[in-house]
């Protein structure tokens, strides 16, 4: 029997395939192209428009990174809206903080939620049934432009990249809204792509937000599936800058989290070292 591979087909010139030991789903949504599949190296993947989103082997160091860090950037989250992020993997880890009160969470596509729940039941765990969780198939634009003034603390941007669906989330539309319906302190962290491949998506989000947030920086995160290099997280805050907490203050505001021990990328010190940039990276950010 001929082996199945899946090739990746983000870049048209450069790429990586995965053994496919089980095709489990594929679905044409209103949206998207949605694959779900077993591999022999990475357990199950969740594939959109041909595009890598996450793998069961891998999917702790991108949920970590993007959610514990604004989440303990800011010194006391207890709103949150995350828009996108249909798979669950984000909604579980901003419910491990005990100090979450509500998370939201709009996924326009309802497709990729209900295969995740039915095929990708670890990346989110118990979290759907969290009374603290509201879940809406819905537009996240629209979510954000009707939202009430100041009513969240952190916002979680995980979309794809800038074309098809995840294009509106891009906009400086979209970032004046995020920018009011934030806290004083508030703070949004979106994915901003590999910068070695993928350096305009951090350069132009990081210039449409210096427009209406005082402090914009970004950090990185080494995801093997998200090929070449380090994975950018772009964050922008309202209140103190996100990259000047020392490891003891991270610590201090993860124990009462209780996020220590939790783990498997993210730590305190990791926290504060994904700030140092490298410079072909920090280049990308708007000069002060």
């Amino acid at each position: 029997m001929a082996e199945t591979w899946l090739n990746e087909t983000l870049y048209p010139n450069w790429g990586q395939r995965f053994l496919v030991t089980r095709e489990l789903a594929r679905v044409k949504s209103d949206f998207q192209d949605v694959v779900v599949f077993e591999s022999s190296s990475h357990g199950r993947v969740l594939v959109l428009d041909g595009v890598i989103q996450i793998t069961e082997r891998d999917e702790f160091v991108y949920q970590e990174m993007l959610t514990h860090v604004p989440m303990l950037a800011h010194p006391h989250a207890k709103r949150v809206l995350i828009i996108g992020a249909g798979d669950g993997g984000v909604l579980r880890r901003v419910l491990q903080h005990d100090t979450v009160e509500k998370a939201v969470m709009v996924e326009i596509d309802g497709a990729v939620i209900e295969l995740s729940k039915k095929h990708l039941p670890n990346i989110a765990g118990d979290a759907w049934n969290d009374p603290r969780a509201e879940v809406i198939v819905g537009d996240g634009i629209d979510y954000v432009a009707k939202a009430k003034d100041a009513s969240f603390d952190v916002i979680i941007v995980d979309s794809t990249d800038p074309i098809g669906v995840g294009e509106v989330l891009f906009t400086d539309e979209f970032y004046r809204d995020c920018a009011r319906i934030l806290s004083d302190e508030g703070i949004i962290v979106n994915q901003c792509g590999v910068p070695f491949m993928q350096a305009d998506e951090l350069r132009e989000t990081s210039l449409r937000r210096a427009k209406f947030f005082p402090h914009v920086t970004a950090y990185v995160a080494a995801v093997p599936t998200y090929v070449g290099g380090f994975m950018t997280l772009g964050m922008a805050s309202k209140g103190q800058s996100p990259n000047v907490q020392t490891v003891e203050q991270i610590r201090e505001r993860a124990e009462k989290a209780k996020i220590i021990g939790t783990t498997r990328y993210w730590t305190p010190e990791i926290h504060v070292g994904s700030f140092n940039l490298p410079p072909y990276i920090n280049e990308q950010l708007p000069r002060k």
